[in-house]
């Protein structure tokens, strides 16, 4: 698909120069969360997506990011985004790809591990809310960090709520992480 220079014009305003350094990436999360004005007193506001959240420094998760997202997400520098459905992605989204040059790995397309490769950072891990796929995923890679399974499962817990599922805390507790070089 061709631009024409209308779009062309949109993609060069919104394009963002650089990520932001982990302590902006933190402050910036913790100042939009709960917000949900798409403006104060002629200031733009940043609205997160649903469940939206740091997991360490460049890789970040949420829920299904919509156009009032949008905004926010380009704070983030993303060069990638890691969806975890099996629906085809919006073209809205495509175009809000298209036009900020992320790369989008689907689940089932091309779920390998090389999107995690830290060229590809900093990235955004979602599904449709941010819970369970997400949280799995998520989970899976703190096993690889290391990390306790209770911590595993605190942070899973949380996302989830009054929906989290055995069945996934199952499958990351046999998550097995022998196969994978140790760095």
């Amino acid at each position: 698909m061709k631009l024409d220079s209308a779009e062309v014009e949109i993609c060069t305003a919104t394009a963002v120069v650089g990520a932001p350094s982990p302590t902006e990436q933190i402050s910036l999360a913790a100042k939009v969360q709960g917000s949900g004005d798409e403006s104060r007193d002629g200031e733009e506001m940043f609205v997160p997506p649903l469940n939206f959240a740091m997991v360490d420094y460049g890789v970040f998760r949420s829920g299904f990011p919509d156009t009032a997202n949008f905004t926010f997400l380009q704070t983030l520098g993303l060069r990638s985004i890691i969806y975890l459905c099996p629906e085809p992605y919006p073209e809205h989204n495509l175009e809000f790809l298209k036009c900020n040059g992320i790369r989008l790995f689907q689940f089932g397309i091309d779920g390998s591990k090389r999107a995690f490769h830290i060229r590809n950072h900093p990235l955004l891990i979602h599904c449709k809310r941010g819970k369970h796929r997400t949280g799995c995923l998520v989970g899976c890679l703190r096993k690889l960090q290391r990390w306790c399974l209770s911590s595993i499962f605190d942070e899973y817990q949380r996302f989830a709520a009054a929906k989290a599922r055995i069945s996934d805390q199952r499958f990351m507790e046999l998550f097995d992480i022998s196969s994978f070089k140790s760095t």
